[in-house]
């Protein structure tokens, strides 16, 4: 039996998941997620068949439950070249042994959320992911009506990059999923801000371009004919070049 919230502040701590958490790691896993995952997944996690995991237990229970699951995540290493967000990634594409980490579940129990629990669990993973010198993210999908998960990873810094049409199926009913990464050792996305802001200043650098030429054709037709000697015409392209040039630095500036 779990202590009720608010009963204790609780104490704790972080190790992998182990053979004995076997039964109460599936327990919580049909408590909480709306998907049914066979047995040899739950074998694979306890076993660390390629998945890695981490428990948060709380030692400062009273109830005998002091190494008893209250929380945990589990991922999987994975290549970058075959995964879905491959197109997301900034990287030289002769690499090819890039890998990425991705979030297969991560839940906590009722009474212990509110406690930075899943906060703790996902910096493990980060830290992780980090310190694989070839590891380029951390990814996961999120059901779209999980707003408090979606809440939670844009908190986290995850950014959105996709919405998966009919990505999930349960129970005869189709649903979407947002696709969520979070970039380490330098694996940004090709949309990152800094290339849209350049984008975006390329596209401005343009449209003054041809709004200046369109302008300078107007006024140009105004001018009677006398008038058009190179001199004048010589003054206006030197006033137009020189507009030209400071919206150049502007874009550069930026």
């Amino acid at each position: 039996m779990l202590e009720p919230r608010g009963a204790h502040q609780p104490i704790i701590i972080y190790r992998p998941i182990l053979p004995s958490d076997l039964e109460v790691l599936e327990e919580i896993h049909v408590a909480l997620f709306p998907i049914r995952y066979e047995r040899d997944f739950f074998l694979s996690v306890v076993q660390g068949h390629g998945i890695v995991s981490w428990a948060a237990v709380d030692v400062s229970r009273s109830d005998g439950g002091r190494d008893k699951l209250v929380g945990f995540v589990t991922t999987r290493l994975m290549s970058a070249k075959e995964s879905e967000i491959s197109d997301l990634l900034r990287y030289n594409a002769s690499r090819q042994d890039l890998m990425l980490v991705y979030i297969l579940t991560l839940g906590v129990v009722e009474n212990y959320r509110n406690h930075g629990i899943a906060t703790s669990l996902v910096c493990e993973v980060i830290k992780y992911a980090s310190s694989i010198t070839n590891c380029r993210a951390v990814y996961l999908h999120v059901i779209s009506y999980n707003l408090p998960a979606i809440h939670f990873y844009e908190k986290m810094s995850f950014a959105c990059v996709r919405r998966l049409q009919k990505f999930y199926y349960i129970n005869g009913q189709h649903y979407d999923s947002y696709l969520f990464v979070y970039y380490v050792n330098g694996g940004h996305s090709l949309c990152s801000p800094l290339n849209i802001v350049a984008a975006v200043a390329a596209y401005l650098r343009d449209l003054f371009k041809v709004l200046a030429s369109k302008l300078w054709r107007k006024q140009e037709k105004h001018i009677p004919r006398y008038l058009k000697c190179k001199e004048t015409s010589s003054l206006l392209v030197a006033q137009n070049r020189r507009i030209l040039g400071a919206d150049n630095s502007a874009c550069q500036s930026v």
